[in-house]
């Protein structure tokens, strides 16, 4: 097992990485009663098998290999599995979605585009197949008893597939040339650590702590285990692991823990992993026989801006703090909470029937401060405060951080 580094390390990995996470990336507040979907929601735990003996190495070192590696060309197998104490969403997911939109497997619903199983990878466990063949050709198939849906990015065509509705989804971009789309509809689906790494290594800063963890095997390959944990007290991310590969650099296996104890909330990593280039077929599909075809709109160019979209129904969005115990404040713009669900047209304080008020209450614990009152809704690791005059505070962070959020907001 190689040793912890020393605060010297520590400070040097720091220098390494530019930039901070901003809160609102990892959140998605997805209703006004107070469900949140943390989109980096992927894994199951990986037996490891044995500790391999490798040289030692720096936490600045290994930092540096994971901005150094390019793996351009990867296949293999993915678990994923996620709690983040919230129930098993399955179908349902798509009636949290901007328009109720439905999944691809209920033949009635909307078509299979991706957005439509973001939600369902919010909870549970999951297994992914996987495949990239450069910036242009990535292929992401989320496997189930009888049916798969995948999701296909070649060039400028994006083509998505549920074969237990026997839907497709097809989305091209007719703005930009085809070297230079983005991956679409892929990169709502995240699905490998790489990318799960990348945005925990975009956190590191003065109120990070990073280390050297060990090492571990993992698919196979010899890996060292990189930790980040928050300096701040408030978070509810306890640690994070990185597997990198010894060899490539590239993370392997990404296991998030909560501060409050437990198994994993988040653990993604590879089972089985080739780096070598995958068949050009991987990335070629045709709709089968019948299938239910529904063209996208063409894909827009991204802004040149990492600044989050604020969700309907909202105002605009204001972040609190800085770190891992930053907060997102947004505003549903009624003047009202959760007092307002249940009440009559006038909507009036105090409308809302004791039994209804009673299943409200039972929901979250009721909270006050400067701010006023409100009531805290709960996860594993995202917490979300809804004020009574309608404000929404919300982040990775436990219910006193969100009352000291609220109030220095008032």
């Amino acid at each position: 097992m190689a040793p912890n580094d020393s605060a010297q390390d520590t400070e040097e990995a720091r220098d390494l990485v530019v930039g901070r996470r901003k809160a609102a990336r990892y959140l998605v507040p997805v209703a006004v009663a107070g469900v949140a979907a943390v989109t980096i929601g992927l894994v199951p735990a990986l037996a490891s098998s044995g500790d391999p003996s490798l040289p030692k190495i720096t936490a600045q070192q290994l930092v540096e290999k994971i901005a150094a590696s390019d793996t351009q060309q990867l296949s293999g197998t993915v678990k994923v599995s996620t709690d983040l104490g919230l129930p098993s969403l399955g179908g349902m997911a798509g009636s949290f979605l901007p328009g109720g939109a439905g999944g691809g497997g209920d033949k009635g619903g909307a078509s299979a585009a991706p957005d439509s199983k973001l939600m369902e990878l919010a909870s549970g466990t999951h297994t992914l197949r996987v495949a990239a063949d450069g910036p242009d050709k990535q292929r992401v198939s989320i496997l189930d008893s009888a049916a798969e849906y995948s999701v296909i990015h070649n060039g400028g065509q994006l083509w998505a597939y549920d074969s237990k509705s026997n839907q497709a989804y097809h989305e091209k971009s007719a703005e930009r040339p085809a070297r230079d789309t983005p991956k679409a509809g892929t990169d709502k689906l995240p699905a490998t650590p790489k990318a799960f790494a990348d945005e925990a290594l975009k956190a590191a800063g003065p109120t990070t702590s990073v280390s050297i963890d060990g090492t571990a095997q993992v698919a196979g390959r010899d890996a060292y285990q990189l930790l980040i944990k928050p300096k701040q007290s408030g978070s509810t991310i306890g640690a994070i692991r990185v597997a990198v590969d010894a060899k490539t650099g590239t993370p392997l296996r990404f296991t998030l823990t909560p501060s409050g104890g437990g198994k994993a909330a988040i653990d993604v990593g590879f089972t089985k992993v080739d780096f070598g280039k995958p068949a050009a077929s991987t990335f070629t599909f045709t709709p089968p026989k019948g299938a239910k075809v529904t063209e996208g709109d063409t894909h827009r160019a991204p802004k040149n801006d990492r600044t989050p979209a604020v969700p309907d129904g909202f105002k605009g969005l204001n972040v609190i703090g800085k770190g891992w115990t930053s907060v997102a404040q947004l505003d549903t713009g009624s003047g009202q909470g959760l007092g307002a669900l249940g009440s009559g047209a006038a909507g009036k304080k105090g409308d809302v029937p004791a039994a209804a008020q009673g299943f409200l209450d039972s929901l979250g614990d009721k909270v006050s401060g400067k701010f006023g009152s409100g009531m805290v809704f709960h996860t594993r690791l995202v917490n979300a405060l809804i004020t009574d005059d309608g404000k929404v505070f919300v982040g990775t962070v436990n219910k006193d951080a969100l009352v000291r959020a609220a109030d220095a907001a008032k």
